[in-house]
Formats: C-alpha cells, structure tokens, sequence
C-alpha cells in the first residue's frame, strides 16, 4: 500500500511539474493534447538534479521550485487576462488593480462569496509556490537515484527536441511539440516591464502635442450651440451583441424597434464601429482614449495621463459654454479625477442621485432611473445653460445576474418601484422578481442569453427616453465601452463596439455626413472602424471650425 501511495505521489509530482513547464497559458490552447510536448528546460533542470550532489541539488529544488510555481501563476493568471480582457498578465500594469478588483468580485458576487473567491486565489498564489517545491524535490530525488537511467532519457528526449524543433512538430496549431515555453514566458514578462517603463516618455510626447489645446471659445463646437449633448457608454456592448452570433437577432431586433420609435419623435441615427482600447473590464481606459484623443491602452498611461494636463471634450463643451456633468452610478465614492482632470461642474453617484431601489448585480440601479433622475435634477430644470454629460450605463455589466425591466416613466419615482414583487417571463422563462431576471452564470449559453437580454434592457431603455424626454436640442452619441469578456464573445473576438450619433435636428447629422457612417442604430458590417483614439478630433473639427495648431500635426 506505501509503495502504491508513494508511486501515486511521484506521478502526480511529475505531472505537477510537466504542467507547468508545456502547459498553455491562453484559453484557446486548454486541451489535453496541449501537454503532448517535449519541454527542454525540464530535461536540462533533470539531468542537472542528476549529476550534482545533494546540497547543491537542495539549492537547485528551493530555487527552482517557487519559480517554476511562478510559471505556473503566470501561466493561469494569463489565461484569466486572455479570457477576461485579451491580453496577457502584465505584472508591472496589472498588480497596481488588485485592490480595485477585489471590489468588483464583492460587488458582483455578493459580500461573502467575493470574499471567499479572494481567500481562494490567496491560497492559490502562496500554495502552489510550496507545492511545486516539494514536486520538484520528489522529482529530483528519483533522478538522483536512478542517475544512469536519468540522463539516457534526457538525452533521448533531447535528440527528440531538436528533430521536433527541425521538423516543426504540432499536435496543437500554433503549439509547438517541441518547447521552451516556461523561459519563454520569463523572458516576455521582463521585455514587458521593459517595454512599460520605455513607454513613459513615448506617451508624455503624445500628451503634450495636441493641436487643439488652444482653440478659442468662438471655434469651438459651434455647430451644436444650444444643444443637450449626452456622451453614454453602454458597459460591455460590443460588436458581439449585433453581428455574428446567436445574441445578434434578440439585440437586432430591439435596435429596428428603436429606431422606428426615434423616427416616431423625430430623430434619426448614424452609426460605425470604435475599436476599443479595453477588453472585458477596465472600461476608464475606454473613456479616457474617448475623450482625450490618445491611445489610453494601459494602467500606466492612464495614471501618467491624470497626472498632466490633456484638453478633453469635457473642456471643450466646458470652454464653450456647456454646464458638465458626469454620473457614474456605480461609484460609492468622490471620483478625484472627475473635478482634477476632467474638471466636471458636477458629478453625480449612488449616493446623490435619491435612489431608493434594489442592486441589480454590479448595478447599484437600473439604467432607466439613472436616465429619469439625469432627467429630473439637470434637464427639466428651465433658464439653464446646455448640458454636456458623459453618462455610464451599467445593467449589462457583468455578471448578468439580475436584469432590470422597464416601467413606465411616470412611475420610476425614487426607484422603489423596482423592489416589488413582479413575476416576467424572461428569457428563456428564466426566474424573475423584482422586475429583474435571475440568471446562472455556470453556463455559458445562458450568460449569452442574459447578456443578450441586458444589452436589450438598455437599448430599450435609451431609445424610450429620447423617445419621451428628447427635443430638438437633444443629442446623444452612444457607445459601447468595451467587448464582453470571453465567456459570452468566444475566442478572438476583437475589439469592435458600436457607436452611433442620434440627433433631431437634420444640421447635426449633416456635420457628419461625410464620415461614412450608415443610417440606424445598427452599423452595417461596411461601415467605418475607427480607433476610439480618432474620435475627438474628428468630432471637434466637423462641429467647429479648424483647430488652431499648438505643437506639430
């Protein structure tokens, strides 16, 4: 019985070991056949464990082994970044959101079970350290005592290498047999961090050569003077949700609906693609690329740019004349850069907007009453000056959990309504109380399904409210901020979101009639992609007149 458990153990030791050194690190590769590799840092680390003596072989197994089981973590945490943002771990960006994303799990999940998901990586990060150790110490010992055997099947297996390596060898595409994957990923993350710290002084030119910083009052944005114009991302609407997938019809449909219920009050819309800078998460990267003009990318350009100056559409509406209002509903907190870089007249929270109703998952409340009480404290106030907000709509934020429904406009009060019992069919005849669909986040089609239903719940939501509240001088630009994550867009999804410009008065739309963009709601798979970077420039030169020039072009 010892000697099974003892053989039981050296095996999964090896195999403990061998995952780490051939596993893939991207969610696309997660297939057994991935491990069919032949990894030459484990036949150089074997035949070294073989040939030393023992004290030189305990330095080799408490160095190697916590590195190894760093590979590891880097492998897993690579695959999470590729599944939830596209993009590999970047330790020097990624390490400066842990605290950040605590938040969001609790926020999602719920208090205890985020709780009990960060306890759980916890004890992942600091256990596998310790135990690829000790497998590593198994394996070294059965090396060295079985020393003969050991380097003959090092060497075999190395000749295997090289004529894998010659031949180039797969059973995975783009795998190959033959690997040197574990230093190949020490080695990406040190040109990473390299990459990052160059990147410092490439981005603090590209903040400082802005050719519209000095563009008087008088040239600015006079082709919507006396206009309300409301800037609202829309959390996780990609392109995902309107083409190419089982989502499309449900969301295709309710755009149709929209914009017939646009041209019943009037409006008409145009619409493209942006390619975000973001994927899955992190949407400020989004907002700040919007609204600056530049390639916002990273959490190190983000934070490099609120610590300089950098004219934004929030200046430019604020230089010509605009109240400017942000109201992020998900923030429990003063956002500092709202007031010291954007340098909003007002910002508006959870806190201060008199909700009265129930979470909705992430969502501290539904996107109708964050629109009704936009409505209620700054549009239907008389004798006011124009109103330039950037609004973030958060019910088709992940998890998807809770979906809110609609309810009549009249009725949406102080939200209270939205904590009645009220029975709705769903999608799917999913479970629903309290206006909102309950859904399991275990299964993929049904996180597609309810993703799917939120999107429609928003875009709903947006297309009533211009259709109730809208007025010639009413002019929305919606976007999406990023991709949902991977579970609902599949692998290599992209980065694509819609935009569209949605307006009453004929004069607006004609500014952008030259930009290609197609008619509706939807974009056509023909229309325009720009890089979300391009959009300030563009949008200040076809509403005003040429910029003053200030730096090179």
């Amino acid at each position: 019985m010892r000697t099974v458990l003892t053989t039981a153990l050296t095996i999964l030791a090896l195999l403990f070991v061998w995952t780490a050194l051939v596993g893939p690190d991207q969610p696309i590769a997660l297939k057994l056949n991935a491990l069919l590799r032949l990894p030459i840092e484990g036949f150089a680390f074997i035949a070294l464990a073989a040939v030393v003596g023992p004290r030189a072989r305990r330095w080799l197994v408490w160095v190697l082994g916590p590195l190894l089981g760093l590979v590891f973590i880097v492998k897993l945490l690579n695959i999470g970044f590729f599944a939830a943002f596209d993009k590999p771990f970047d330790p020097y960006q990624d390490l400066k959101y842990v605290g950040f994303a605590i938040e969001t799990v609790k926020a999602s999940l719920g208090q205890t079970t985020g709780i009990l998901v960060v306890v759980l990586v916890g004890a992942v990060l600091i256990g596998v350290p310790v135990l690829m150790a000790f497998s590593v110490r198994r394996v070294t010992r059965i090396a060295a005592e079985h020393r003969v055997w050991t380097l003959r099947a090092a060497a075999g297996l190395g000749g295997a290498w090289l004529l894998c390596l010659a031949l180039g060898a797969q059973f995975v595409p783009a795998t190959p047999v033959a690997s040197a994957g574990a230093a190949s990923l020490l080695v990406s993350q040190v040109k990473a961090v390299r990459a990052d710290i160059d990147d410092h002084a490439i981005f603090a030119r590209q903040i400082d050569n802005d050719r519209f910083a000095s563009t008087p009052a008088s040239k600015l944005l006079t082709g919507l003077r006396g206009k309300d114009v409301l800037l609202l991302f829309v959390e996780s609407y990609g392109k995902v949700a309107v083409q190419g997938t089982s989502i499309a019809p449900g969301v295709d449909s309710v755009l149709a609906s929209g914009d017939k219920r646009l041209a019943s009050a009037g409006f008409s819309a145009r619409s493209a693609w942006m390619t975000s800078p973001t994927f899955g998460g992190i949407s400020w990267l989004a907002h700040s690329t919007f609204q600056t003009g530049l390639w916002v990318n990273t959490p190190q350009r983000y934070e490099q740019l609120l610590e300089n100056q950098r004219f934004t559409l929030t200046q430019a509406f604020d230089r010509g004349g605009w109240r400017t209002v942000d109201d992020v509903p998900s923030d429990d907190r003063v956002w500092a850069p709202g007031k010291a870089f954007y340098h909003f007249d007002q910002l508006y929270d959870r806190k201060n907007v008199g909700y009265h109703g129930p979470r909705f998952a992430f969502a501290s409340m539904p996107d109708q009453y964050v629109m009704s009480a936009l409505q209620r404290l700054e549009l239907a106030k008389r004798h006011r000056r124009p109103v330039f907000a950037e609004v973030d709509l958060v019910s088709s934020h992940e998890p998807w959990t809770r979906i809110p429904r609609m309810v009549p406009w009249s009725q949406v009060g102080n939200g209270s309504i939205f904590n009645k019992n009220t029975v709705d069919a769903g999608v799917g005849g999913l479970h629903v109380n309290g206006l909102s669909s309950y859904v399991d986040i275990d299964g993929s089609p049904v996180v597609r399904a309810a993703y799917g239903e939120s999107v429609q719940y928003t875009m709903n939501a947006l297309t009533s409210y211009v259709q109730h509240y809208g007025n010639k001088n009413t002019v929305l630009i919606v976007l999406g901020d990023h991709q949902p994550w991977s579970v609902v867009s599949g692998a290599e999804p992209g980065h694509e979101v819609p935009i569209s410009i949605i307006a009453r008065d004929p004069a607006v739309l004609k500014r952008i009639s030259g930009w290609g963009w197609t008619d509706g709601l939807e974009p056509s798979p023909q229309a325009p992609v720009w890089p979300m970077s391009a959009f300030r420039n563009r949008f200040l030169t076809a509403f005003g007149t040429e910029p003053q020039i200030s730096g090179s072009p």
